[in-house]
């Protein structure tokens, strides 16, 4: 059998390494000049294929039967949220525009309702100006 297979497989899975990274899912930091830190977080999703034969055909028994067959991937990164950081505060910003259940709208409400009940404690426990 043929290694020509093996190694277009190789080949392909390598090409797919170069363009898919860590910074492909949690993105570069970027720091705007206000000190507000935003990174992008993103799914990846990748696939990859290939096939190959090799073909008889009336040839001397020390040449290497021909070879046919291709090989193909591919990568699809979407963006799904971006962490939001400003001071001690950290937030995430889903890229969908609407959430999809009633569980989803909660979990994003928390940060908010976590910063208001931190605020009125600290109001409360701050001394009464005369």
């Amino acid at each position: 059998m043929s290694q020509n297979l093996p190694n277009m497989l190789e080949n392909t899975i390598a090409k797919i390494r170069e363009m898919v990274d860590v910074n492909s899912v949690v993105g570069t930091p970027i720091t705007t000049p206000d000190g507000v830190t935003i990174i992008p977080v993103s799914k990846v999703s990748v696939g990859f294929g290939g096939g190959g034969s090799d073909f008889e055909n009336k040839r001397p028994s020390n040449q290497e039967m021909p070879f046919g067959g291709g090989a193909g991937g591919g990568v699809k990164v979407t963006p799904i949220a971006f962490l939001v950081i400003k001071g001690e505060s950290v937030r995430m910003l889903p890229v969908s525009a609407a959430p999809n259940t009633t569980a989803d709208r909660l979990v994003e409400m928390v940060p908010d309702v976590l910063d208001k009940v931190s605020a009125l404690i600290d109001k409360k426990n701050q001394p009464k100006a005369e």
